[in-house]
């Protein structure tokens, strides 16, 4: 993988995290105008093939997608469902969208949402339960006065940090049941419930595992049963691996290297199911969608009551009013004053999206089967779609207000994202995510995302609160208990929020720090070096006293401190090498830090003996000293992003 693609996944991962889309949001923004009779979408059949057509014919090509799956729904029918380019490469088998299974990735949470609904229909599960409540074999622990309720899971406001480690395995052997994953990799709550989101796999999960404990049956059961066969959704399920019957049509998933497609596994969600191992075909989420725009009705079944659809549908947590939230599982994005209802999902290889506009009973659904691919098809779908039916011209630009530079530096800094890990060594994913506010001469914001997310200006339209330049997003900031600028919400990611970085944990101070300690350290070559060339040039030595053990002693240390660098970068590097847990070798390399602390302290005490009894010349004194310094603030970096002992 080359050092380019290293970086961006490194970046990339604590908000993609396999399961959730990161980039499908930035179309659907826009608040200020409601819909008017005359915006209705005229879709024609015809026209709206060729439409469609046109955009995924265009990014199979340029993005180097290998198969897309689509349908649309409008009224209680399927307009339009077809397949484009190859659900198998190798043996040219064509995408079919009735019969060809993609993985919709986090997709799989609304299936998840509605079984939990149906509980809640019943009168079976209260929203507003402490999740203990429903749980034996395992407790969360009162770190909060407030409990984690069953509508914090729904809103993503439960505080859990994120879950990276043994999201996939290898071998169908390897999976373990639901409330063995849950049990065993228990997240520490680190904020509130009810304040801020942090989308979280492991609430989804723990939401489906609800459904097993309340309904007595195991949940990918429980879904065929209650969901699935009423909707005649009869190429759909949860399982791992796939049944028999359904083995032959499930796409290849793929990545584009070198010029070809090359072939991956089947992915194996270890535990965390509930929340993103659903395999599908664009036909049976058409049905799923066809059922929710017509209020939990499917023909003659019905999986929902039409109240408590409409309460799913409806408004749960946002941050602010004037900012888009969640809606009881989807995720809340408005254009032209229409209001959608989405969500996005990732897999390693299959990437998707689900839209649904609930007042115009409309929806698609679209799913790619080619991962790291060069072109988001989402994003560029949506926002065609969204401009051919619902198209508006841009308001006039405002001007900044006078004393918005009173307000300014209060909002310039990093940011870090608050879907991450607090307490393990993924913490450290965090340096490379981070969201960088600057002011420009024409008093607006420059924000610039990570990972070659792009960046954008905005203007202040009332205090705190922003409007894209060129643009329809939003943004605002939030200010903590001590009225201190502390959050920044962005609209178009209602999935999680931005917190202020402390100085040392911004990213320019911690890789400015690391390289000047790495490149002290490194210097320590100097010392086997210049002897190697004395000897090599009989050149006498200096008549000065010498203490070599101290040297061996730190460049011992030295040593251990870059090869752990070396190796850890190496090792994350390889997304599967997170996601599949951690290997034995990670392990291994983890003791490299600790094991240069006692060499470390032995070269402290060398260093007061060489300048009390002036060993060597000052200047290699003052050398020897930047070296053990550089080890020790390594040490105390390695320490804050939790790469400093065993913490998996």
């Amino acid at each position: 993988m080359k050092m380019v693609q290293r970086e961006k996944f490194i970046g990339t991962l604590t908000i993609f995290l396999v399961l959730t889309c990161f980039s499908l949001s930035r179309a659907g923004e826009q608040k200020e105008t409601p819909a008017t009779p005359s915006s209705q979408p005229i879709i024609d059949a015809a026209s709206l093939e060729a439409f469609i057509d046109g955009v995924i014919t265009a990014e199979l090509k340029a993005g180097n997608i290998a198969g897309v799956t689509f349908s649309l729904v409008k009224d209680g029918v399927i307009v339009l469902a077809k397949g484009y380019g190859l659900a198998d490469v190798k043996n040219r088998r064509p995408v079919e969208p009735d019969k060809t299974l993609f993985r919709p990735g986090s997709v799989s949470k609304l299936i998840t949402w509605t079984a939990l609904m149906q509980l809640v229909e019943q009168g079976k599960i209260d929203l507003n339960d402490d999740v203990n409540k429903y749980l034996t074999k395992f407790k969360f622990p009162e770190t909060y006065r407030e409990p984690i309720t069953v509508a914090n899971l729904m809103s993503h406001t439960p505080g859990f940090e994120e879950v990276i480690g043994s999201m996939l395995v290898r071998r169908p052997q390897e999976l373990i049941s639901l409330e063995d994953y849950l049990a065993r990799n228990m997240p520490w709550r680190v904020f509130p419930p009810g304040k801020i989101t942090a989308y979280s796999n492991y609430g989804t999960a723990l939401a489906g595992y609800l459904v097993e404990v309340v309904s007595g049956e195991k949940f990918e059961d429980y879904v065929e049963k209650h969901i699935f066969a009423p909707l005649n959704m009869n190429r759909s399920t949860f399982r791992e691996p796939l049944p028999e019957n359904l083995s032959p049509f499930m796409s290849k998933g793929y990545t584009f290297r070198k010029g070809v497609f090359v072939e991956h596994d089947f992915e194996l969600f270890n535990g965390l199911y509930p929340a993103g191992s659903m395999s599908s075909t664009a036909v049976d989420m058409a049905k799923f969608m066809i059922a929710h725009l017509q209020n939990g009705q499917y023909g003659e079944a019905r999986i929902l009551q039409e109240e408590t659809a409409r309460l799913m549908h409806s408004r749960l947590f946002s941050a602010d009013p004037r900012l888009d939230g969640n809606a009881h599982g989807f995720w809340e994005k408005t254009w032209n004053g229409v209001r959608m209802i989405e969500h996005g999902g990732d897999t390693i290889y299959f990437h998707s999206q689900l839209v649904l506009f609930p007042d115009y009973n409309l929806g698609y659904f679209v799913s790619m089967n080619t991962g790291g691919a060069r072109s988001d098809l989402r994003k560029h779908l949506l926002e065609a779609f969204l401009e051919r039916y619902f198209s508006r011209p841009l308001p006039a630009e405002p001007e900044p207000p006078a004393d918005f530079s009173k307000r300014a530096s209060e909002l310039v800094g990093n940011y870090l994202f608050s879907r991450a890990v607090f307490t393990k060594f993924y913490k450290a994913l965090s340096i490379f995510s981070q969201v960088s506010v600057s002011v420009t001469p024409q008093n607006r914001l420059f924000v610039a995302l990570p990972s070659g997310l792009g960046s954008r200006q905005w203007v202040e339209i009332e205090p705190y609160y922003f409007k894209e330049v060129g643009g329809y997003g939003r943004l605002l900031f939030g200010k903590d208990e001590r009225g201190q600028v502390r959050y920044l919400y962005f609209n178009e990611y209602p999935f999680m929020i931005g917190i202020k970085a402390r100085w040392y944990e911004k990213k320019n101070f911690v890789f400015l720090t690391a390289i000047i300690c790495s490149l002290l350290l490194l210097s320590f070559l100097i010392w086997p070096v210049g002897s190697f060339l004395r000897r090599l040039c009989r050149r006498p030595k200096l008549e000065m006293k010498r203490k070599p053990a101290a040297r061996w002693v730190l460049g011992v240390a030295a040593s251990l401190q870059l090869i752990f660098l070396l190796a850890l970068f190496s090792l994350i590097s390889n997304e599967q090498n997170l996601m599949y847990g951690v290997t034995p070798a990670l392990k291994f390399i983890f003791a490299l830090p600790i094991i240069s602390i006692p060499f470390l302290f032995v070269a402290f005490l060398f260093c007061l003996v060489l300048w009390w009894k002036r060993y060597y010349l000052v200047c290699s004194r003052i050398h020897y000293s930047l070296i053990l310094i550089a080890g020790i603030i390594m040490l105390w970096l390695l320490s804050i992003w939790n790469l400093l002992g065993w913490k998996f």
